[in-house]
């Protein structure tokens, strides 16, 4: 893999556990080191915090969080003092504008003529009487950058769509797990099968439809239904468990070895809302997907081979989905070989690292 010659400088808003592995692997191919900026979430996203970076430079912003919903901001003190520390040779921000602090941050770096990526999703097209202003905000927000990552290639597309040239796009595939260097697991025949879900239980993650939609299959095809994880909707999803699907099994929030067994109790992944990174680990771990909004990689990482494209917020075509793959359970370890396989060669963080190396790469040349 391909190294970066220069210092690099990453900010973000938050440091969740599921990034550390990558800005670490980063870390690695960074001739002159990797700095990541990051501060503290809200207390109630309820978001895992990295406690510690092994190999990159961490240091801890101040976080101002400023209003919440629709109009959050948020001010990161300290920036420009970090940047005088760490000076680094190019910078990769977040592609949120309402990062308030990004700009003293654009000015720094072109001050001293070096560059700055904004990393992001993608810019969906805005909706209602503001969309053209708010495409318009964008535009000029993400014009600043040298050069702009996306997550996948519908966030690539996205971004040229709004009319940034597609020389100044790069693709990254998001992705939370390494190349796995074992063979794809071998998953016994289980009676009824089980669905698995990870994820915050929030109400964007739709999981209110997955509960209804299990309740409302045949008797004969109704699975244990796993749901792993923790969020401000525990409570409320699970009376509505009790009422509608009993049967579910809410084990909260978990990580390392616990996380990797109940991938291995599972024998189909369900995404029924938004989400992403854990849809790329259902896939290390050899199971068949069905994803519905995700983070826009689920374009790139559900093939027929490996699973099911659902329409975002049709219960119906979720319902009808799980009944297709629960009614033929046969078909379901030879698309979780495929799943293993694109991890292999695609969606894992060695080539999502090689992506960040050469678009920083390029841009600083």
């Amino acid at each position: 893999m391909a190294e970066y010659r220069g210092r690099l400088g990453v900010v973000q808003r938050v440091l969740p556990a599921y990034r550390a592995g990558f800005f670490d692997l980063l870390a690695e191919h960074c001739r002159g080191g990797l700095g990541v900026f990051a501060g503290e979430p809200r207390p109630n996203e309820g978001i895992a915090q990295a406690e510690s970076l092994a190999k990159a430079q961490w240091t801890s912003a101040g976080n101002l969080h400023i209003l919440g919903g629709g109009l959050y901001l948020c001010w990161q003190r300290g920036l420009i003092d970090w940047l005088e520390r760490w000076s680094p040779d190019a910078l990769v921000v977040e592609a949120n504008p309402r990062y308030l602090s990004t700009p003293a941050a654009l000015r720094w770096m072109h001050g001293r003529k070096l560059p700055v990526l904004a990393w992001g999703l993608g810019a969906p097209p805005p909706r209602g009487r503001l969309a053209a202003w708010r495409s318009g905000r964008r535009r000029r927000f993400l014009d600043q950058f040298d050069g702009i990552i996306a997550y996948s290639q519908q966030g690539a597309q996205q971004y040229e769509a709004l009319g940034i040239p597609a020389g100044k796009i790069f693709v990254a595939p998001n992705a939370a797990s390494r190349r796995p260097a074992n063979r794809p697991p071998q998953r016994p025949a289980a009676q009824p099968p089980a669905v698995l879900y990870v994820g915050r239980l929030q109400a964007r993650k739709r999981l209110d439809a997955l509960l209804r939609a299990c309740a409302a299959l045949p008797a004969s095809l109704q699975p244990r239904l796993l749901i792993v994880g923790d969020g401000p909707e525990r409570a409320a999803l699970e009376a509505l468990a009790r009422r509608v699907y009993p049967q579910a099994e809410f084990r909260g929030a978990l990580y390392g070895a616990a996380l990797d067994a109940a991938f291995a109790e599972a024998d189909l992944f369900v995404l029924p809302g938004t989400g992403g990174l854990a849809l790329q680990q259902a896939m290390a771990h050899g199971l068949p997907v069905i994803a519905a909004e995700g983070d826009g990689s689920q374009a790139d990482m559900v093939t027929p081979a490996n699973g099911w494209l659902l329409r975002p917020g049709d219960e119906a075509h979720l319902q009808a989905t799980l009944t297709a793959a629960l009614a033929d359970p046969a078909l379901l370890p030879a698309m979780g070989a495929a799943s293993f396989k694109l991890v292999q060669n695609t969606f894992n963080l060695e080539n999502m690292v090689a992506g960040f190396v050469d678009a920083v790469q390029r841009v600083a040349n």
